[in-house]
């Protein structure tokens, strides 16, 4: 366990923070969770994945704009009892202590989800955001979704708003400064591959790997 480390990547949409962090996480040999934290969290508190789907990186405004009462189909046999409420606080708890769990079992690399607030902690943790051009990020945008330079803008303004009230929320920090990280890079400047290339060297000399 005192080998463990933690790679934490936030990012803005388009970006290619995801795919710097698989590649990334494929280098280093450790597992990668995105996504993947949302069903985890479902198969460990026995609640519906919807749950944190609808909640996932959103600041505690409460689950569908207001207190959202747990009835049968959200909820897995053998769940919490139905007359419970939850709010985005109590699903960012329940995630939270996935991520804690998983840190202390093993090196993991994290993307959002304030993890690098979540596991400040941590002994052994680089903490990494990723940005781009604005330029760059509507053509990525453009080329997974294939959609409009106007509907990849809308998607990266909501994205980022969304991912900044999350973090500032919960982090009491800004997402996105500098002083929130050890490290803040332009995946522009790099390219993906060059990106990955400089974290990992980066990551290597930071935790001493």
């Amino acid at each position: 366990m005192d080998n463990n480390f933690v790679v934490n990547i936030g990012r803005q949409l388009g970006s290619g923070g995801r795919e710097i962090g698989e590649k990334l996480a494929a280098r280093l040999g450790i597992s990668f969770y995105d996504k993947e934290l949302i069903t985890l969290a479902s198969e460990e508190s026995g609640l519906c994945s919807e749950f944190f789907e609808r909640a996932d990186e959103r600041p505690a405004k409460t689950l569908m704009g207001g207190w959202f009462g747990m009835r049968f189909p959200f909820i897995t046999d053998g769940a919490i009892p139905a007359t419970n409420c939850l709010s985005n606080d109590s699903l960012f708890k329940v995630q939270s202590d996935v991520i804690r769990r998983l840190a202390a079992e093993k090196s993991c690399l994290f993307v959002g989800r304030c993890a690098d607030y979540i596991l400040r902690e941590h002994p052994r943790c680089a903490n990494i955001f990723i940005s781009s051009t604005r330029e760059d990020r509507i053509a990525r945008l453009r080329r997974i979704h294939g959609i409009s330079d106007e509907e990849a803008e809308s998607m990266m303004a909501k994205a980022d708003k969304k991912r900044s009230e999350y973090y500032n929320y919960y982090s009491y920090k800004t997402w996105g400064a500098a002083a929130s990280y050890h490290l803040c890079i332009d995946s522009s400047v790099l390219g993906i591959e060059g990106t990955v290339d400089f974290i990992e060297e980066f990551v290597s000399k930071k935790l001493s790997l």
